[in-house]
């Protein structure tokens, strides 16, 4: 990198502008994703599930495996109690708004939402709720505090690809910039994730839209973008397959003086695996360790994950197997769990330390030896997913399922979806051991995890797509009926365009594989 800083320049962004507006609109992202590389599906179930279903997959096989021997701001909870601080009167309720609540009704919506804002176990459902009942523009009747946690708290998703988050976000930061209230930097940030990974594929329209948004911040907020912009922007163009724009924001954050960090050195890992290029998976782990980047189980699930999409799965299952040797001589077996918030904060605490201890290589070698680099959730849904949607490797899939078990990671409710993606592509076949029998089995454990509510477990579209697509295949029409009526009578539909396109699916499927001609 150059030595002095090249002065800041708004014109630069319009090249990148001009760059998205050339993309092909048909452009798509990769199956694995840096999003499934951070976190999980987002679902859980009881730790015993695991060794059922695994037993249920090849529950005629006698020589079954045997088990084997696991950027948004924090809030302080100071800033997070129930009710509002100090005295419980209208005048410092909300301390600081540029608008005064003109009627009872009025007030009480405001002390609601505050309340439900200040509760840690609010979701941003509940939150955003609550903020519709403000009168236009609600962000005025809130103190600069209050406005600040309200996008914090809507912007603190796991993944930034679903559409209603997005909407509840960039609806609350387009009404505080009609309002004449600022966006920091972080919320910028949080806007241009969220414009570009509003859907889980991403086309080089959210490409498009994320650098719109980059040029806002820089030439409409006058806000100098950091290396967190550039992560991000990066990301987008990195999960959109547009490598040559990538490496013109690498080269930008060059140009800037940017240096790379853990998430921005973790990037490029990925970015060299989307492009098929092992070696350059290996390189830049390489100088992801010679920079004095610290490694955790995040990076090496993204070198795993690199080297499946560079299509070297040898060379990822040797990195499995070294994670799990390194588990079983440090801890014995068990693997620490991780709530997805804890795994983002430790992230960043390592981030911040690599930078702190760079030139104190003895506190750095320390910080490194005390990392548990074992395999965790995200590990084996990537692993999963490859199985299920490429190699076709139902006993691979049984012994990962059984290795869960065993180490007690927990059952994600996304298992069962990579479950029946996986018969939905081998099933229905002549000697397939993808059989509707097994099928069935794995149906079985979803309704008792629904009955029994085990942890976050529910019926969403993908996991509906998915049965449907299976029971379809290595079924009959009568049957795929009957799974679709009783998922159809659990799922909590928030869109009803979810369920159109699951009716479409529906019919295709029907008349694709039925083996049954009989409605």
């Amino acid at each position: 990198m150059s030595s002095e800083k090249e002065p800041f320049s708004i014109n630069r962004t319009f090249q990148f502008q001009e760059e998205a507006a050339q993309i092909d609109r048909t452009g798509s992202s990769p199956d694995f994703t840096t999003d499934e590389i951070e976190g999980s599906d987002g679902q859980s179930q009881s730790i015993e599930e695991g060794g059922n279903l695994a037993q249920s997959l090849l529950s005629d096989t006698k020589d079954y495996v045997q088990e084997k021997a696991n950027p948004t701001e924090k809030i302080e909870d100071s800033e997070m109690s129930a009710e509002p601080t100090g005295e419980n009167t209208k005048a410092n309720l909300w301390a600081d708004p540029t608008r005064e609540p003109q009627n009872e009704r009025e007030y009480q919506a405001i002390k609601v939402l505050l309340t439900i804002l200040r509760n840690p176990d609010s979701t941003s459902e509940n939150i955003f709720e609550a903020y519709t009942h403000l009168p236009w523009p609600g962000v005025s009747y809130l103190n600069g505090q209050d406005r600040s946690r309200l996008l914090s708290r809507l912007g603190d998703v796991r993944i930034k690809n679903r559409s209603r988050e997005q909407l509840r976000y960039l609806s609350v930061a387009e009404e505080m910039r009609l309002a004449s209230f600022p966006l920091n930097e972080a919320q910028w940030n949080t806007v241009i994730a969220f414009t570009g990974r509003c859907y889980a594929r991403v086309q080089a329209a959210d490409v498009a839209s994320a650098l719109i948004s980059w040029r806002d911040v820089e030439q409409e907020a006058g806000i100098e973008s950091g290396n967190v912009t550039f992560n991000v922007l990066f990301d987008i163009a990195t999960k959109a397959g547009k490598f040559g724009l990538a490496e013109k924001i690498l080269m930008e954050m060059e140009a800037r003086n940017l240096p790379l960090n853990r998430y921005s050195q973790a990037a490029v890992i990925y970015y060299n695996g989307l492009k098929g290029n092992g070696n350059g998976v290996r390189k830049a782990y390489r100088e992801y360790v010679e920079v004095g980047q610290i490694v955790d189980t995040v990076i090496m699930n993204c070198v795993i994950a690199s080297l499946i999409r560079a299509g070297e799965v040898s060379a990822a299952e040797q990195s499995f197997e070294r994670m799990k040797r390194f588990m079983y001589n440090k801890t014995g077996v068990r693997i620490p769990l991780h709530d997805w918030r804890d795994v983002k904060d430790f992230g960043r605490m390592l981030n911040r330390a690599a930078d702190r201890f760079r030139h104190d290589p003895v506190q750095l070698r320390r910080m490194q030896r005390d990392q548990l680099l074992a395999p965790d959730l995200t590990t084996y849904s990537i692993f999963l997913q490859y199985h299920v949607s490429q190699s076709g490797e139902l006993r691979r899939v049984a012994e990962l399922l059984g290795e869960m078990a065993y180490l007690n990671v927990p059952i994600q409710g996304g298992v069962f979806r990579k479950l029946f993606e996986g018969f939905a592509r081998h099933g229905g076949v002549r000697y397939t051991t993808w059989t509707s029998s097994r099928l069935e089995s794995v149906y079985r454990a979803l309704l008792a995890a629904l009955d029994e509510g085990l942890g976050d477990v529910d019926v969403r579209k993908w996991m509906v797509l998915w049965a449907v697509r299976a029971f379809g295949r290595c079924s009959s029409q009568k049957r795929t009926l009957e799974v679709w009526k009783e998922l159809g009578s659990r799922w909590r539909i928030e869109d009803e365009g979810d369920r159109a396109t699951v009716e479409r699916v529906l019919r295709s499927t029907l008349r694709r594989y039925s083996k049954d001609e009989d409605l």
